[in-house]
């Protein structure tokens, strides 16, 4: 009993459950994979024998050597570093860090724009492709939508202007 604690608290790297939650990850991120066209899988980053075994994956119909070709990527997964094929499939799905950055950095200036007037000075400065009256006009109207209970069509609007004016000045600035 003495012999089996001491190999077990000697023991280094991740347990084997961790290891099959790990090996089921991949293996679903080559079910992803599978679920792209020709054009999409073409500028993800991996392997010509893993490219090779998605096409074959695409094209068998029965369960069984579906779910047999679906475990043969997921061993070929293991041999790829995932990170990059992650990014790529998140970029396409809008959840990239840099779109949540950007989406939280416009709703942060919506609000301060809405809560206090001279922020709208404040943006202007940082922002100098923005339109100062088209703001201001917009916030007016967004408050006027408020007192009335309408919706807030508006409200959307400013996101959008605020959006446009954004985004290109957090753009690479090697450009």
């Amino acid at each position: 009993m003495l012999r089996r604690r001491e190999k077990i608290e000697g023991e280094e790297g991740p347990s084997k459950t961790q290891r099959k939650k790990d090996m089921t990850a991949l293996q679903d991120l080559g079910e992803e994979l599978c679920r792209l066209n020709e054009s999409q899988l073409a500028e993800v980053p991996i392997p010509d024998d893993l490219r090779e075994a998605i096409a074959e994956a695409q094209r068998i119909r029965q369960h069984g050597g579906k779910k047999r070709q679906m475990q043969y990527i997921g061993r070929l997964m293991r041999g790829i570093d995932a990170g990059p094929v992650r990014e790529k499939l998140a970029s396409w799905q809008g959840v990239s860090k840099d779109a949540k950055a950007l989406l939280h950095q416009v709703e942060r200036w919506r609000d301060r724009l809405l809560e206090d007037d001279s922020a709208v000075g404040e943006f202007v400065a940082k922002f100098p492709n923005s339109d100062l009256q088209h703001l201001r006009s917009l916030l007016r109207a967004i408050r006027k939508e408020r007192e009335l209970n309408k919706p807030p069509r508006q409200y959307r609007e400013l996101f959008r202007v605020l959006r446009e004016s954004i985004e290109p000045a957090t753009a690479s600035p090697a450009a």
